[in-house]
């Protein structure tokens, strides 16, 4: 099955605002604009963003620029195929490939821009890493043998989760709260750390769940044949 043709499944809380926005911003890009250029503004914008969290170790307002590109981000990656799709000029197999392929390195930026800020453990950060590829993987598994590409779970999606790292960084400017935590052994986890840990808590157990939702499924779709043993 073609990944043209597969079921886009989108509940975002946001999703019926951003979709209107991001035509509207698509409508109104210049001539010299391109799919192509706003894909790779997206990944640009994720290794700034990376960049930023790491020097907010000499100085927690670094995180204001991070949240920036955060945004600059979403600006690319959201509206590169609604570009294509306003200008009539979809290349679905081409898109699909590169946006999903990108997708996977922007995500690693981002974990492990957590983990270089003075916000989070890199291990806690790597955690949520993760769990964001198995989901990706299991996104992506779905869309070719289910034809179901789903690009939300508990109505989250891209989009939130920028909004939440966003806020959770501002809140790290003002609260940084790096006493208040508990150990384990020679390691100390804050509430920051904490936080982390709960999110990729949370990624794995969606990602068990919809996988073990899928396969019986799968297993009534096609199911186990018996075996017939070869006539000498």
């Amino acid at each position: 099955m073609g990944n043209e043709k597969a079921e886009r499944i989108q509940t975002s809380i946001l999703n019926r605002a951003e979709g209107k926005l991001t035509v509207w911003l698509a409508e109104r890009q210049p001539e010299w604009m391109t799919s192509d250029i706003l894909t790779y503004i997206g990944v640009a914008a994720a290794v700034f963003y990376a960049a930023f969290c790491w020097l907010a170790n000499l100085n927690p307002y670094y995180f204001y620029a991070s949240s920036f590109f955060l945004i600059l981000n979403w600006y690319g990656d959201s509206l590169d195929g609604n570009l294509a799709r306003v200008r009539g000029l979809q290349r679905p197999k081409y898109g699909f490939f590169i946006d999903h392929s990108l997708d996977a390195l922007t995500t690693c930026l981002f974990c492990i821009g957590l983990g270089l800020s003075p916000m989070m453990d890199l291990s806690i950060s790597l955690f949520i890493m993760g769990g964001y590829l198995c989901m990706s993987i299991y996104t992506y598994l779905s869309t070719i043998v289910m034809g179901k590409f789903r690009l939300t779970y508990a109505s989250l999606g891209p989009t939130e989760m920028r909004l939440i790292i966003i806020l959770v960084c501002i809140l790290y400017i003002y609260f940084p709260m790096e006493d208040v935590g508990f150990a384990i052994g020679d390691e100390f986890f804050t509430v920051y750390d904490c936080l982390g840990a709960a999110v990729a808590a949370g990624l794995y157990i969606v990602y068990i769940v919809s996988l073990a939702k899928d396969l019986r499924q799968l297993a009534i779709i096609d199911p186990l044949k018996p075996y017939k043993k070869p006539v000498k």
